[in-house]
């Protein structure tokens, strides 16, 4: 009997350290478990937070209208709704419309998000309008090949300026005044000027546009200080631009574009 009670001592002590044994391998498989889901969670929280930025693309080709703008700006609001990082506007183009050129200017100049006006491109321009908007943004690039300028004010019906003749004196006293081409000229002038000094870039220059048609390319445009570089591509644009400041409504800020992923706004039936 005491053999008996003996052994079944040592069985209930064998179950006991079993059963320790037992908890201890669930509280440890419990440890495992939850720290693996611990360790994918931060891991897909830090690889949405590399991939979540986003770069919106807005491509101006062609001359420059009331869709264009209508384009621009509802693209630029999508921009801000979508919690894009930055916006790339690409430009080819002749020019276009004073004012849907100033609507788009607006947009720009009101946008809580960056936009970095890039003319590719190569072969590609940023004429007349092209080359205020140009200026409006808040980084400017252009591709290799490209150019910008020629922004005189053309008017668009009517003749020459001072064709014809007069013969009375209510005509002579008219051409005194100064004409329709010339407040237009001096308007622009003032217009790119005031963006060049907003944006620290060539003002100079920039009144040469209007008053004298001047034309710039790529290489000549970033000596003159009427850029601030010179990208082969989009990949290329968003590295140079990363760590740039830059000044919006709300204040100053630093861009970062480590993994952006740029995402194309296209144009709808409008």
């Amino acid at each position: 009997m005491l053999l008996t009670a003996t052994r079944t001592k040592w069985q209930i002590a064998n179950l006991e350290d079993l059963g320790f044994a037992c908890i201890r391998c669930v509280f440890f498989q419990v440890i495992l478990i939850g720290g693996f889901f611990i360790f994918a969670l931060c891991t897909t929280s830090y690889g949405a937070a590399q991939t979540d930025r986003t770069a919106s693309l807005i491509r101006i080709e062609g001359p420059i209208g009331p869709a264009t703008a209508d384009y621009v700006t509802r693209s630029l609001q999508s921009a801000q709704e979508n919690g894009a990082t930055l916006v790339i506007l690409t430009l080819n183009t002749p020019g276009g419309l004073d004012t849907a050129m100033r609507t788009i200017i607006h947009a720009i100049l009101a946008s809580p998000v960056p936009v970095v006006g890039y003319v590719a491109p190569s072969g590609a321009r940023a004429a007349s309008a092209g080359t205020y908007i140009l200026y409006a943004c808040h980084i400017a690039a252009m591709a290799p090949g490209t150019n910008l300028g020629a922004a005189t004010p053309v008017q668009i019906g009517g003749g020459l300026p001072g064709s014809g003749s007069s013969d009375n004196e209510e005509d002579e006293e008219k051409s005194k005044a100064p004409s329709s081409s010339v407040k237009a000229i001096s308007d622009a002038k003032a217009y790119i000027k005031s963006l060049a000094q907003l944006r620290n870039r060539n003002s100079e220059w920039a009144e040469k546009a209007v008053s004298e048609a001047a034309s710039l390319t790529a290489v000549d445009a970033l000596d003159e200080g009427v850029i601030d570089l010179i990208a082969d591509n989009q990949t290329d644009l968003l590295r140079q631009i990363n760590g740039r400041s830059v000044e919006l409504p709300a204040g100053q800020v630093s861009l970062n574009t480590d993994s952006v992923t740029i995402i194309p706004l296209e144009p709808d039936w409008r």
